[in-house]
């Protein structure tokens, strides 16, 4: 467990940048702290590894005060990630994953293994360990300094808007490697970011910080259904979409079960007549075990037409999933705002299970809406008119939040 016990953060010119900070959370959770500009976000992070010390108040880990620690044995045992990343460019990719283990003394037997696991859960190949940061791509550096955070068995990582300067495609992959991460390691993760989107997606509590303090600290849910005052409910933005219907919060409970792939093997040819049969102009790509691996399209197939590849030579992997129990905000945003035709699910052991599609969340949308006459729900008007378009109803119509259709 970690906690912070009336924390406070005073410079000497007297700015207090985190003031009487309480609070704690447990082991293996997902904690992102979130705020205006200079509301002591990053601050109350980075004292966690003494990168910044407290003025006053204590910090512990599972009941250790971390002043009595030697600060550099303490962020040996916590990861750091930040948006520069930190890769050091005259070290090869296994070089700079192992730092942590070499300075900890570990044998090369077992830092070796440790960056072949490592590189494999970046679902990258093995070859990339030999190569050096600038022959990656940025999303791909961004990995390798994700993974690296958890070489050396960190049980916390700390991570400073990690993914801020990244295209949308990049950091929704990233996100979903986080998340694996989590899964697998049961690592206690401490996230900063100034994307609100991004704390819904990740987050199992959420703490608001305004001017040093503390505003809420909650899980997403009970924060987009109970505000704790008028500076939450702006900060969270009334253009989100809320789960508008209590019932129905998980993936599984609107997925498409029968969703339409092929394996690594199958050849061109193949892959157009099941395209073809199926009327789909995208196609999962599936392992011998059906664990998703990736997707081809109409573009990517047309090109490789006459190669005599198979799909999984050039199938793209940078596609965004979500566990087949995750709330269904997780797909909301991707679909609803970013336009991604729809979200692939996946089981815990990465078999593809089903798809969520747009018409999947638009059912939702108007049984929440059409239940009764009339709902007085917050839904973002753009979010609506893209949904028209998808439909043959008549438009939707809105005043301030009452949503009417009509005489109907």
């Amino acid at each position: 467990m970690i906690e912070f016990k009336n924390i406070t953060k005073k410079y000497p010119d007297g700015t207090v940048a985190v003031d009487n900070l309480n609070i704690e959370f447990e082991e293996g959770e997902f904690i992102v702290f979130i705020g205006t500009s200079g509301s002591g976000k990053t601050t109350s992070m980075r004292m966690l590894n003494r990168m910044t010390e407290p003025s006053s108040g204590e910090i512990l880990i599972n009941g250790k005060n971390i002043m009595d620690m030697d600060p550099v044995d303490l962020r040996r045992k916590i990861g750091y990630v930040i948006q520069q990343i930190g890769l050091m460019p005259h070290m090869t990719v296994y070089e700079n994953i192992v730092m942590v283990p070499r300075l900890l003394k570990w044998s090369e037997e077992k830092m070796r293994e440790t960056a072949l696991r490592l590189i494999k859960i970046a679902d990258m190949p093995e070859s990339f360990l030999d190569r050096y940061p600038s022959e990656l791509s940025g999303g791909q550096q961004q990995r390798i300094g994700v993974i690296r955070a958890l070489a050396a068995n960190q049980k916390i990582v700390l991570m400073d808007e990690p993914f801020g300067a990244l295209d949308p495609i990049t950091r929704d992959t990233l996100q979903d490697l986080i998340k694996d991460i989590q899964d697998e390691f049961k690592t206690t993760i401490v996230f900063v970011t100034h994307d609100m989107d991004e704390a819904l997606d990740l987050a199992d509590k959420i703490a608001i910080m305004d001017e040093g303090k503390i505003i809420q600290f909650d899980t997403p849910k009970n924060i987009l259904r109970n505000p704790a005052n008028q500076f939450v409910e702006e900060f969270i933005g009334e253009e989100r979409l809320l789960d508008t219907n209590p019932h129905i919060e998980r993936v599984q409970q609107i997925m498409y079960k029968e969703p339409i792939y092929a394996y690594l093997d199958t050849n061109v040819k193949d892959a157009i007549r099941i395209m073809k049969e199926n009327r789909v102009d995208t196609l999962f790509v599936n392992d011998e075990e059906k664990r998703l691996k990736g997707y081809v399209d109409i573009e990517s197939i047309q090109r490789n037409r006459k190669s005599g590849l198979n799909i999984g030579d050039f199938m793209k992997t940078n596609l965004f999933k979500v566990k087949e129990d995750a709330y269904i905000r997780d797909c909301m945003e991707r679909i609803l705002k970013r336009n991604y035709k729809n979200v692939p699910v996946v089981n815990n052991e990465g078999v593809f299970v089903g798809l969520v599609t747009r018409s999947s969340l638009v059912d939702i949308l108007y049984d929440s809406i059409w239940s009764g006459e009339e709902s007085y729900i917050s839904v973002n008007p753009e979010v609506m008119e893209s949904l028209n378009e998808d439909i043959n109803t008549e438009p939707v119509s809105f005043t301030d939040t009452k949503v009417s259709r009509g005489d109907n």
